[in-house]
């Protein structure tokens, strides 16, 4: 797909083309991050059972909250592969960015586990 910003790419768009590289990165990301596989996983077990149980605000609660923990866990991955890959040596800067991620990652993954938890809780 062409960039009209930056003049860049090929010109063309193909909806299945971005569908496909979107697949090929969470397909990635779950290979190489096991903190995304097994969220998924247990995630895709609670959605399912919501799911199936009909409990529809409780399904999307849990979609939503396993989005913004996925989101945050990939977006963190790729930062810290872009600051390994330009700075390959400890550096104080490159530490704070890396921090500041994982920070933000943290925080999803807390919400998702209080989502998460209190679904099960209902459960059982």
């Amino acid at each position: 797909m062409r960039n009209k910003f930056l003049n860049t790419g090929t010109p063309g768009f193909h909806p299945l083309h971005k569908i496909r590289i979107m697949a090929s990165g969470f397909v990635s990301a779950m290979r190489y991050d096991l903190s995304v596989a097994y969220k998924v996983v247990i995630s895709v077990a609670l959605l399912s059972t919501m799911f199936f149980l009909r409990m529809w605000v409780d399904f999307l609660l849990i979609f939503v909250a396993t989005s913004q923990m996925l989101m945050a866990e990939i977006f963190n991955s790729s930062i810290e592969a872009i600051c390994d890959f330009v700075e390959a040596h400890e550096d104080e800067k490159i530490k704070l960015i890396k921090d500041m991620a994982a920070a933000a990652t943290g925080v999803s993954i807390l919400t998702w586990l209080l989502v998460v938890g209190y679904e099960i809780t209902l459960l059982f």
